[in-house]
């Protein structure tokens, strides 16, 4: 990646300080009491992506407005009690950060302003409760204004849409799922491809983040935001097809039982995949009758090889079905969408499961409300009049951050910041603005330091600390229409910046603080509880195929969420050797089992019902113990026995692929799986000789 900023971070940071300019004049002219606030919202607030800034910018509106709604009934009814009013507000910020935590979408922006927006405005404003209506409708003007001069500068200046970028990520994934599909068609795929594999399941859950917010964006893609998701959840799909495919490909090949037939199909398929310019559906078509035909010549009660061949066809069968419709659907999307000229393959309907951990989001909300709390009982204690921007900013310290693993880094990287924002007000304060004398050389002598602050929020890697310098600096200067700089104001308002950082740092160090294997292990064992219940939750009314692609979706978002933690851990730790993807597998053949059960002959509902709940039970040991542990050796029995009832059950054959793929997923090793021999048929069946010879 170039370290040296580009040509539309130039103009992002540009177009961000003429927003905050335009944010500040403005709120000079009309009188608002601080208009800094608007200035320094706007480095808050701003984004590269046009989607992005507008779907932020919506809920930023909402929950400002819930914030100071929250301090107007709050502060003049408990502004007699400081200890009530300190440990109410802390609740309210440490409550309303639960909540952000558990929404990962970008609605959660509503929680975390709502949350130190009450911190901001409650505080400051103890001293004149009686005024705090005028107040919070003053925080509430300042902070909208910068929102809504971001956000029509943004829309109206060289707009940087989030549409193509898009589609660029979305191409460049297909291009790595393709490399991957071509590989384990023609035989070249191997283990130490592995984590990249991983990788495409970390690089969907981020893609699907920038989808949830395309419908903000103003590209030709806004038109086809649904599309987009349809698009997305086929990718979800496609990797657990590829796993398995990949799992029965690698096994016949072992045995030396790729057929002639089947290999022509796979050369097929192979040419089908890499094509450059999409082939004609009828291309499609013509793969699913040659798998078809396969199929029929496939006898799963002949021996293991031929179980793994009808294993294999009908996973072949539903890669055909999931690349052909992402082929439509980009071409449909391309086209500007509207309705589908061809129906799509593969359902996906139904609401969509994202991972959601409780126990860290209580304890983000805890650190908060502690952070608020002991930083309240220091200004009470001392009646330093500066202390309440001391609570302020630490609640806003700990909202800012709270989605990380381990938050502290990055505290303790914007106390520098502080610092430097510090540093930068005073000199600014005391050697620079006593000679500025009109609103024109005031812009000149700001963008001196801002334009650089947004070339900091320009690059990802950067932003966090950008917006964070721009924000304190801003607010830090205190600009008015006149100056009126001094220096005990100064020196108290720093301290206090300070002050409320560190004390952020540390609580979170002491109580929030986690690395990557604790959040690695966190996600493992949820997997392998939620797996551990399919036996038990089956809901009648819901559609099968629904509930499976649900499933899909929560545990390939768990996984995007573990590949980099995985990462990070090092391939020394337990954690490398577990495989995600194969749990992945058992848990989709889990619940396709679970939902045939009650069509399923009596005998052959308790062979399934054996290895469900025995599968069941291994994942409970492994949430118990944090760790993956070797399955026994009495469930691999248990399914052969159920191989054994579905091949005798000819109606029931379609469950050999789900029976096959917990087997591969478990025993992967294992011995090749023998067939019972089926019982002769009854003297009543047999042809009679006699009447055949007449």
């Amino acid at each position: 990646m170039n370290s040296w900023p580009g040509a539309n971070d130039w103009l992002f940071s540009g177009k961000t300080f003429a927003a905050a300019m335009l944010a500040l004049y403005i709120a000079m002219a009309i009188g608002l009491d601080r208009p800094y606030w608007a200035m320094a919202t706007v480095y808050i607030v701003s984004q590269p992506l046009i989607g992005s800034l507008r779907s932020k910018a919506i809920f930023r509106l909402i929950g400002t407005a819930i914030g100071a709604i929250a301090t107007i009934v709050l502060v003049p009814n408990l502004v007699d009690a400081p200890e009530l009013l300190s440990a109410t507000l802390a609740l309210w910020t440490g409550g309303c950060l639960y909540i952000a935590m558990l929404d990962r979408t970008p609605r959660s922006y509503v929680f975390i302003l709502a949350g130190f927006t009450a911190a901001l405005i409650g505080f400051p404003a103890v001293n004149a409760p009686g005024t705090i209506w005028d107040v919070a409708l003053a925080r509430v003007e300042e902070i909208w204004l910068g929102i809504v001069c971001s956000t029509v500068i943004a829309t109206v200046v060289f707009p940087r849409q989030l549409g193509p970028l898009l589609s660029e990520r979305i191409l460049a994934w297909v291009s790595n799922a393709s490399t991957w599909t071509q590989q384990v068609l023609d035989g070249t795929d191997d283990k130490a491809n592995a984590f990249a594999h991983l990788r495409l399941a970390a690089d969907a859950v981020e893609l699907r983040m920038l989808t949830s917010q395309l419908a903000w964006d103003n590209s030709i893609w806004q038109s086809a935001t649904r599309w987009v998701g349809e698009q997305q959840r086929r990718m979800v799909l496609l990797l657990p097809v590829l796993s398995s495919t990949s799992d029965r490909l690698a096994a016949l090949r072992a045995a030396d039982a790729i057929t002639p037939g089947l290999r022509h199909l796979l050369a097929e398929l192979s040419l089908w995949v890499r094509a450059g310019a999409p082939p004609p559906r009828a291309e499609a078509d013509r793969m699913r009758s040659r798998i078809e035909q396969l199929q029929a010549e496939t006898d799963p009660g002949a021996d293991w090889n031929q179980v793994m061949r009808c294993s294999l066809l009908l996973r072949l069968y539903d890669l055909v079905d999931l690349r052909q419709d992402m082929r439509d659907l980009r071409r449909h999307i391309e086209e500007g969408g509207g309705p589908l000229a061809h129906p799509l393959a593969v359902p996906t309907s139904g609401p969509e499961r994202l991972h959601h951990d409780q126990g860290l989001a209580v304890l983000s909300g805890l650190a908060a409300a502690v952070t608020v709390l002991l930083t309240c009982a220091f200004w009470i204690a001392t009646g330093w009049q500066a202390g309440s921007g001391m609570a302020s900013l630490a609640a806003a310290a700990c909202c800012l951050f709270a989605a990380q693993d381990d938050p502290t880094p990055a505290l303790k990287s914007f106390l520098v910041v502080t610092l430097i924002a510090v540093a930068a007000v005073g000199i600014g304060l005391f050697a620079i603005l006593p000679n500025v004398h009109d609103f024109e050389m005031l812009a000149l002598v700001l963008a001196v330091f801002f334009i650089p602050v947004g070339l900091l929020i320009a690059r990802p890697a950067s932003q966090p600390m950008g917006s964070g310098l721009g924000f304190l600096t801003a607010t830090l200067l205190s600009l008015q229409g006149a100056y009126s700089a001094d220096f005990v104001s100064y020196a108290d308002g720093s301290f206090a910046a300070v002050l409320g950082v560190a004390s952020a740092a540390v609580v979170t160090a002491l109580m929030r603080s986690v690395g990557a294997e604790w959040s690695a292990r966190r996600l493992l064992r949820a997997d392998w509880r939620d797996l551990a219940a399919i036996p038990a939750s089956h809901t009648p009314h819901q559609r099968d195929a629904q509930e499976r692609n649900a499933m899909t979706g929560l545990l390939l978002d768990r996984l995007g969420l573990l590949v980099p933690r995985l990462a990070a851990v090092g391939a020394g730790n337990d954690l490398a050797a577990v495989d995600a993807l194969a749990d992945l597998r058992i848990g989709i053949n889990m619940v396709e089992l679970r939902n045939q059960r009650d069509v399923m002959a009596p005998p052959l509902r308790q062979a399934v019902d054996t290895v469900l709940q025995g599968v069941a039970a291994r994942f409970a040991a492994q949430a118990a113990a944090g760790r993956e542990l070797r399955p026994a050796a009495a469930l691999l029995r248990d399914i052969d026995r159920a191989l054994d009832a579905v091949i005798a059950d000819a109606d029931a054959r379609d469950l050999l692929l789900q029976l096959v793929g917990i087997r591969r997923g478990l025993f992967a090793d294992a011995p090749p799986y023998r067939p019972r021999p089926q019982p002769p048929p009854d003297d009543a069946d047999r042809p009679d000789p006699a009447r055949q010879a007449a």
